[in-house]
């Protein structure tokens, strides 16, 4: 495992704000998943059988996230081409995005109708920051475990607990408690986020946006262990 300050420094940042932006847009946001599109799928029947606000935004969640991540990946491909920082400028672009969502929640928030524009529009600022995030993570952190979806981590993370409490083959034992510590880590940062984001947001209402802002500035400012 590399040493933290490289990109498993750059992963747990990002883990410790994808629950932290997910859990602030849950809130402020009738229910909007920003980090992931699974749970708007959930969000959205509940709202069309209760007639609550949300409806549009969890429609065009998927789309706002698909497109986001097409164009990152041409993006990605053309930076690449100009020998570019291409994860520095992610990261950097990412910081953008969320001090977006961040001046657009404080300004216009809260949201007595997240499906009015200006809730929209700030959903969708969250949406991107965190599509991008994903996309930064399965090419350029790909060896480390995933920064916004902990379905698959705990999944795997229990396999590996159970394996090495069984007996694991020797041969493969250091490799799984390798995996694990990392699952592990990435679960409890993001668990972390979660917490400071509903408790800030219970303090301050959507100003804890600024706490994301502070973490996504800190991760672009380190020096990835990672070819661009």
């Amino acid at each position: 495992m590399k040493k933290f300050g490289g990109s498993s420094a750059i992963a747990a940042l990002l883990s410790f704000n994808g629950g932290f932006v997910d859990t602030a847009g849950f809130l402020g946001l009738a229910g909007l998943f920003t980090a992931h599109v699974t749970g708007n799928f959930v969000t959205l029947g509940a709202a069309l059988l209760l007639g609550s606000h949300g409806i549009i935004g969890k429609i065009l969640a998927l789309p706002v996230f698909v497109v986001s991540i097409a164009m990152a990946r041409f993006a990605g491909a053309a930076l690449r081409k100009r020998h570019a920082p291409v994860l520095r400028i992610f990261l950097t672009v990412e910081v953008a995005l969320l001090f977006l969502f961040f001046a657009l929640a404080v300004t216009f928030g809260p949201f007595p109708n997240a499906d009015s524009p200006a809730a929209l529009l700030t959903g969708f600022a969250a949406i991107a920051a965190m599509a991008l995030q994903n996309a930064v993570q399965r090419v350029h952190l790909a060896n480390l475990p995933p920064t916004t979806l902990m379905t698959g981590s705990t999944t795997q993370a229990t396999i590996d607990a159970v394996d090495l409490i069984s007996g694991a083959d020797p041969e493969h034992a250091a490799a799984i408690r390798v995996r694990f510590v990392r699952l592990s880590l990435s679960i409890l940062y993001f668990a972390a986020g979660c917490a400071s984001a509903a408790t800030l947001y219970w303090l301050v209402g959507f100003w804890c946006l600024g706490v994301a802002v502070m973490v996504g500035a800190t991760a672009a400012l380190m020096r990835a262990e990672t070819a661009p």
